[in-house]
Formats: structure tokens, sequence, C-alpha cells
């Protein structure tokens, strides 16, 4: 059955020229600032920003502006001095994004600390430092969790165990011997 086409005279179907995405424009755009930023700090000679890495960029829907979210080896000591550098530099980090990116315009870029990542890292501190009394997660060359049983209870399940084969000797000695005798 063919369709009769449309007033405007265009298919209604796609053309094989167009393209589908998964995930929004904003999105993508975001992932493609987040390495063009990173490449650009590679150039940028600041040691305030020698051990900073760009985690990500959320990029608004209009696509206006930008909040670049970094991480330092610093922590959070570092942040005054890298938004600083990044205060510093955020004129050729547009500049940089407005060469390499192919869009009707540049977002405008702000800066902030992540702290998706810093409150990853607090609760596996505190993890670390409070595990479960009877077992510890480890984590082999695989990446695959393992549970590990401390010492201690394994001690004392070898205890029991042969407490418990003590006993098993003792009733059988018993069966053992006429009239219960000793």
């Amino acid at each position: 059955m063919n369709r009769p086409p449309s007033r405007s005279g265009k298919s209604r179907t796609p053309s094989r020229n167009a393209t589908t995405h998964a995930y929004p424009r904003s999105a993508r755009l975001g992932e493609t600032l987040r390495e063009v930023l990173a490449d650009e700090l590679v150039r940028i000679d600041d040691e305030r920003l020698e051990f900073v890495t760009v985690t990500r960029v959320e990029v608004d829907p209009e696509m206006n502006r930008g909040i670049v979210f970094f991480d330092s080896l610093a922590g959070e000591d570092g942040d005054a001095l890298i938004l600083q550098a990044f205060s510093d530099h955020r004129k050729r980090l547009q500049s940089s994004i407005g060469k390499q990116v192919r869009a009707k315009k540049t977002p405008i870029l702000s800066f902030r600390p992540d702290e998706v990542i810093r409150s990853a890292e607090r609760i596996e501190k505190i993890l670390r430092e409070n595990p479960s009394p009877s077992r510890e997660a480890t984590v082999n060359e695989d990446n695959y969790v393992q549970k590990k049983v401390f010492a201690e209870v394994e001690e004392v399940l070898e205890d029991d165990l042969e407490d418990d084969v003590d006993d098993d000797l003792a009733v059988d000695l018993e069966l053992d011997e006429p009239n219960g005798e000793a």
C-alpha cells in the first residue's frame, strides 16, 4: 500500500542520513565538552591545575550554560585555588570549546567541585574503618567481591569442631565399655 506524499511534498519516513540518539543532545554536548576541557587542561601550564580531573559537564537544555564538575588530589583543601585557576583560564577554555565543537553557541562555563565523588570517598572510608564484625569484603584481581572470614572466627569454628570430635569419642568409649564402667 503506497501512501500519498504529504502536502509539503516531503516523505513522512526519516531519511537514511537522519540520526536518532539514545540520549539527549545536552548530554552528548556535555560529554564532548568534558573531553575538550580535559585536553585543554593538559595544555595549560598552571601548577594549580596539574592534578585536576574534569569528571562531568552538565549543560542546560537551551545549551546556554554548562557546569563543569571537577575533582583533584588536593581534595577540599585545594578547591579555592583550583576555582581561582579556572576563573583565570575560563576565557581560554571557552575559546577552545568554540574552536573544537560544532555548535551554534558555546555554553558559558561555571566550575564546581564534584560532590558525588567526594561523598563516595567518604562512604568508602567509613566502610573501611568499620568493617562488619564477622566478615570483610575484599576485591581480587578480577574485581569480584569475595567474602573473607576473619581468623578469629576460623579459630572458634575449629575449636568447636575439635570439641565435637572429643565428645563423639567419649560417647564411643562409654558405649564400648560393659555395664557403663569406666
